[in-house]
């Protein structure tokens, strides 16, 4: 059996993606800024794709700017942003769990003489909203917070967030970094008081390379990249036509069936945490305080894990080493990562957990599963099957 479980890092195409990129690539292959019908046939395809995600937000099609993925997105967001209203402050607040891309873009701005406050989070990996709302200043200008980990699946209360921030200080803007969020929740930026928020194409069955940032009507952006002026010049450079279509056709295949999909998620999920944690020296990470490893045994605890996301589950298999077990599951063709595909590589330890306070020796032994809502059930107890099976040899192995 061969169980894909890193939906996170990347996921497979769909059908209906394939089919669009290849028609736009074989027969719709002009450049959309060329004023013959080839090319009002290729913007008809970026038009077409702008709405489908405008209508999966709630915004209109003209705030959507197209990117070469959830990077450049929140690269333009918080250096664009910072760049249009650098006279209204150079304070900025994020969290300690952001994804790099957002990292960063603040390290370099605070090299540029930025303040950068990074929020701690609680072992949950939520947000101390406290230190979060005492943290603002008259010259506050910009928020980012992050939806959705990516490695541990924390969700943040992103909707109270706004409220009570934009109580203290009505012109702070508030970013989103939504990449492992969009396509699992119904977010609606306008209704919640999101002026920016970032998504990307391969984490939602679309193609690598594309990605997009929703920017308020009410928001000024100044460019990072120069050139012909595409996009209302905010992104500069010809488009990405067939990428752009799949990203179009992924967001509003992802929105069908929805609550169908985020159950089925969210029960596979459930079941695995439960019968991973019968496991010996196992810790689940991320999970509510009151998931203690005794009620996730011995009790059904949906509320508690239905306040993370449906498709993340991070897992610390104490005395042996992530990468020895990656590579053992993969033998046996199953497909996982230690962390952030982003950041694997790299072989520094998980900022986020250390964040939430792991121990050193459970985050080199950190394993992220990832679904997709093709993920089966046979695919979840076959990879709780093969860890019961290895984890005692790779143990005894590891103490020798």
């Amino acid at each position: 059996m061969e169980v894909y479980l890193d939906n996170s890092a990347t996921t497979k195409i769909t059908d209906g993606v394939r089919d669009i990129m290849l028609k736009v690539m074989s027969e719709d292959y002009g450049n959309p800024s060329s004023l013959h019908v080839m090319g009002v046939n290729a913007e008809r395809h970026m038009t077409e794709s702008a709405q489908k995600i405008a209508d999966c937000l709630k915004v209109n099609p003209k705030e959507i700017v197209f990117t070469s993925g959830g990077t450049e997105a929140n690269n333009l967001a918080l250096i664009g942003a910072v760049m249009a209203y650098h006279r209204v402050g150079r304070h900025i607040i994020t969290t300690r769990i952001e994804h790099p891309s957002v990292y960063q873009p603040l390290l370099y701005l605070e090299e540029n003489d930025y303040k950068v406050d990074f929020i701690p989070v609680d072992s949950a990996g939520k947000i101390i909203k406290d230190k979060l709302y005492e943290s603002i200043k008259e010259d506050t200008l910009l928020v980012s917070i992050m939806y959705v980990n990516n490695e541990i699946g924390s969700v943040q209360d992103i909707e109270e967030i706004a409220r009570e921030i934009k109580s203290v200080k009505n012109d702070i803007i508030l970013h989103v970094d939504a990449v492992q969020a969009f396509g699992k929740y119904r977010i609606y930026p306008k209704r919640i008081g999101i002026d920016l928020l970032s998504i990307s194409g391969h984490k939602i069955h679309g193609p690598k390379g594309i990605g997009a940032l929703y920017v308020s009507d009410s928001i000024r952006l100044k460019p990072i990249l120069f050139g012909g002026g595409q996009q209302r010049g905010l992104r500069s450079g010809t488009e990405n036509v067939p990428a752009i279509a799949g990203l179009g056709q992924a967001a509003q295949e992802l929105y069908e069936n929805f609550d169908q999909k985020i159950n089925k998620m969210y029960s596979l999920k459930q079941h695995f945490i439960r019968e991973i944690s019968r496991l010996d020296d196992v810790r689940i990470n991320g999970l509510p305080v009151e998931c203690t490893s005794d009620r996730i045994k011995g009790e059904y605890l949906p509320e508690q894990i239905m306040k993370t996301a449906p498709h993340i589950i991070s897992v610390s298999f104490r005395g042996v080493r992530s990468e020895v077990l990656l590579h053992a599951l993969e033998e046996r063709g199953i497909y996982v990562s230690t962390g952030s595909a982003c950041s694997s590589r790299h072989p520094k330890p998980s900022a986020t957990l250390e964040a939430i306070g792991i121990p050193m020796d459970m985050i080199n032994s950190t394993i992220r599963f990832s679904m997709s809502d093709t993920t089966t059930k046979e695919e979840m107890d076959y990879t709780v099957e093969q860890i019961r099976d290895i984890l005692p040899h790779l143990r005894r192995f590891t103490r020798r």
